[in-house]
């Protein structure tokens, strides 16, 4: 028996460490593959059937089918539930994908980080030191929900986000999201469009999906958060990731985006 445990929110694993051939397709196979078969789960996993660890551990499913898939893989999460994303392995012939390089994660070798350099609001970039982003760290994660700054990013973020929604009412915070807006009355809504600079030269524009945080038409919030300190790593959640073509080349030792990989 092996337990597994969460630390971030203690949620645990209690089952078997097995081998055995997986199936992915009718025509791949890998045989001698490892996995977990959990018997007793506890925690945040939302009637999910399971997790697929996609990191960078000797043992994840990106590492154990390097023969095949050649350590690359990607995906699109969609804007809505109701909405169509995919994930593949193996190469993208997605050609609008601009790459930039993994960044180097103290915390953890399993990460996959990035370079995040700066944001911009509307088109203005914020009076934002690359070094705020440089301390923690950075990193991009599937399994986040809400992208995490640094509390100087995110003040300023949300300053200048503020100043772009004047016309629209406020309403009360949603747990960790502070800045909320009551839009039920209108038919159309406009929000300034925020951007991430990354290393390369690479600017990742972000989907309004994955600007607001729609819990009802009467409380829609800026769907970032802060950290509790400057040296607390940067995260760059799902949210965020929504309607992008996200291209881990792990080989190569990059990854790459395209808007409009999926609806």
């Amino acid at each position: 028996m092996v337990q597994l445990i969460y630390q971030q929110n203690l949620s645990f694993s209690v089952g078997y460490f097995s081998r055995e051939r997986l199936t992915v397709t009718s025509t791949d196979t890998i045989d001698g593959f490892l996995f977990g078969c959990g018997q007793n789960n506890q925690g945040l996993f939302g009637g999910s059937a399971g997790l697929l660890g996609l990191g960078r551990h000797p043992i994840s499913f990106v590492q154990q089918t390097s023969q095949k898939y050649h350590k690359t893989f990607s995906y699109c999460l969609p804007s809505t539930s109701s909405g169509v994303g995919h994930l593949t392995f193996g190469a993208t012939s997605n050609s609008y994908v601009k790459y930039t390089p993994f960044s180097t994660v103290s915390q953890s070798d399993s990460f996959y980080g990035l370079d995040i350099s700066g944001i911009s609001v509307g088109g203005t970039k914020l009076p934002i030191s690359s070094s705020i982003f440089s301390s923690g760290g950075a990193i991009i994660d599937s399994g986040t929900v809400i992208t995490r700054l640094p509390p100087t990013a995110y003040a300023s973020l949300r300053d200048s986000f503020k100043k772009g929604m004047t016309k629209y009412p406020t309403a009360a915070g949603v747990s960790i999201l502070d800045t909320c807006y009551d839009l039920s009355g209108y038919n159309v809504v406009s929000i300034p469009k925020i951007s991430f600079f990354l290393g390369s030269g690479v600017t990742v524009e972000i989907a309004a999906s994955g600007i607001l945080y729609v819990a009802s038409l009467k409380q829609a919030c800026l769907a970032f958060a802060p950290n509790g300190d400057d040296s607390d790593i940067t995260i760059f959640g799902n949210v965020q990731q929504r309607t992008l073509e996200v291209v881990y080349d792990v080989g190569s030792g990059k990854i790459g985006f395209a808007s409009n990989g999926c609806k």
